[in-house]
């Protein structure tokens, strides 16, 4: 006989999911069925009938079939004790010499900035089924908001990465990267001599075919720069999938280590997430763990986003 509960309690953090988000995060069933559940009135709100996109508030009473608690424990779903219970501290500031700890960069509220080591995907995939969302589930299995990544970085860049904590904070998120009010900085190592001695805002249509072309914009201003490297500053405006890689190969400079779009290499990538600005102006950064002759010793100022846009260059 199962002792898992028949009832869930909505905590703070789950406080504003709709209710078949909140059923798959807690359960992990598949999503038609939790449909059929709901549609039944096998799963019921505060003893009543709901849809599935109706929000649920904290200390919502969602009632469940008999069996739905043994199936959800045999796809893996853990049931918390208490889910008033608070969330634990995110992470330690310097972890043990272990490679699947994480390490936080700074905690604001619900919102917290881990340092995702190069290497590291940030969500599992095809081929591979370690990743910090992962590890993240995997720590606080006990918790009933799991700890959530609210963008993603590619497994070879290194960096910040934003996890909520709670699913306000990750709505917040989600909206600031949406209205463009979340100031990301990068630090890239790039083959060649950097052709612009100024901040220049970089523009390009890209795509994977021409008909989905949209416009990417990213402010780039150089820190270092040699005949066979330079180091650059970047700014992201847009947030486009692979974009200053795309944008630095694009005009012939491509991220040093970057093999899908520059030169075989056998060492690292040297693209890395230094800065995230929040909207309320908090600031998170972290100089990338490059070896000796690509390390960075100091922080570089920010870009001021009005300042920059007023030179722009216009790419193909």
């Amino acid at each position: 006989m199962s002792t898992l509960p028949n009832t869930l309690v909505v905590s703070t953090a789950e406080s504003g999911q709709k209710l078949l988000q909140f059923l798959q995060r807690r359960l992990r069933l598949p999503p038609m069925l939790l449909h059929r559940w709901i549609r039944t009135g096998q799963t019921r709100v505060n003893g009543g009938r709901s849809k599935p996109f109706t929000r649920l508030t904290a200390s919502d009473a969602v009632r469940l079939p008999p069996f739905a608690a043994d199936m959800a424990r045999q796809g893996g779903a853990v049931f918390p004790r208490d889910a008033a219970d608070a969330i634990p501290p995110p992470l330690e500031r310097h972890p043990p010499d272990n490679a699947r700890c994480l390490s936080v960069v700074g905690v604001h509220g619900d919102i917290w900035a881990l340092f995702k080591p190069a290497g590291l995907p940030t969500h599992p995939g095809s081929g591979h089924t370690d990743s910090l969302a992962t590890r993240l589930v995997q720590r606080y299995a006990a918790v009933p908001f799991k700890p959530t990544p609210a963008h993603r970085l590619d497994k070879d860049t290194s960096g910040i990465l934003l996890v909520a904590a709670s699913f306000t904070a990750l709505r917040e998120l989600h909206e600031a990267l949406r209205g463009r009010e979340l100031g990301k900085e990068y630090v890239a190592w790039v083959r060649g001599r950097w052709p612009y001695l100024d901040t220049r805002t970089l523009r390009h249509c890209l795509g994977k075919t021409p008909d989905r072309e949209r416009e990417s914009l990213c402010v780039a201003k150089p820190l270092i720069a040699g005949e066979a490297e330079s180091l650059i500053l970047i700014r992201l405006i847009t947030g486009r999938t692979h974009q200053i890689r795309l944008q630095t190969a694009s005009i012939g400079h491509p991220v040093v280590g970057d093999v899908k779009y520059g030169a075989a290499s056998s060492g690292p990538m040297y693209l890395h997430a230094l800065r995230v600005t929040l909207p309320d102006g908090k600031i998170f950064a972290c100089l990338p763990d490059w070896p000796a002759k690509h390390a960075l010793s100091d922080l570089p100022k920010q870009i001021p986003l009005q300042i920059s846009l007023v030179k722009g260059c216009d790419h193909a």
